[in-house]
């Protein structure tokens, strides 16, 4: 996908689109992946799905919170390191000023009941935006047809949900095996270089 120029409107459109991402997600680090693909993907047109999945993973993958992380590969992928520090300041503004009125008036926030059944209720459309992500993600793995990325999907779950195994050692598991599926496919592309050399 071709990116745009690299102009001060970028910056600001980034700055603009990180920031208010930022400041109307609840829920977490799935529930923004899922808003910056649309926003990204489908409505600005910066990213294609895949590149999006892409980001996502190493997003995942990689120490910090989640939104952090993809904001850093968004903004270098668009304007360099400037590009990072612009979409990392407007992901991390909105919730440093929250949660800095919220510790002020910490305590009147924990005995609000108002407050607290707005929180409750919130939490079933924050589970309903995880779950378009799940589908997603697994709609885009799919898509491969490779029978070891959906049967690593597969597996991965009953492994995380059923047995309880830690995420980080499935996702360490996961990035052993695609290493090792990276390096079985430069070998067999050495082979045949070889092969169609000897020809």
């Amino acid at each position: 996908m071709t990116q745009p120029a690299r102009t001060p409107k970028i910056l600001w459109q980034l700055f603009k689109a990180t920031f208010m991402l930022s400041a109307f997600t609840f829920g977490g680090g799935f529930v923004i992946v899922s808003l910056m693909k649309k926003k990204f993907v489908e409505e600005l047109g910066w990213f294609d799905e895949n590149e999006m999945l892409d980001i996502t993973a190493i997003a995942q993958s990689s120490p910090g919170p989640i939104p952090v992380n993809a904001s850093v590969i968004l903004g270098y992928r668009m304007y360099g390191i400037l590009g990072s520090l612009v979409a990392v300041f407007g992901t991390i503004l909105p919730p440093m000023i929250i949660i800095s009125l919220i510790s002020v008036f910490y305590q009147q926030f924990r005995e609000n009941k108002i407050i607290a059944v707005a929180l409750q209720v919130m939490r079933a459309g924050v589970a309903a935006v995880i779950f378009d992500v799940v589908i997603n993600l697994a709609k885009n793995v799919w898509s491969t047809r490779r029978i070891l990325y959906i049967g690593l999907m597969i597996v991965s779950f009953i492994a995380a949900y059923f047995c309880n195994v830690s995420a980080m050692l499935v996702i360490l598991t996961c990035l052993f095996v695609g290493f090792a599926d990276l390096l079985v496919g430069l070998l067999r592309h050495k082979k045949q270089v070889n092969e169609n050399e000897v020809q």
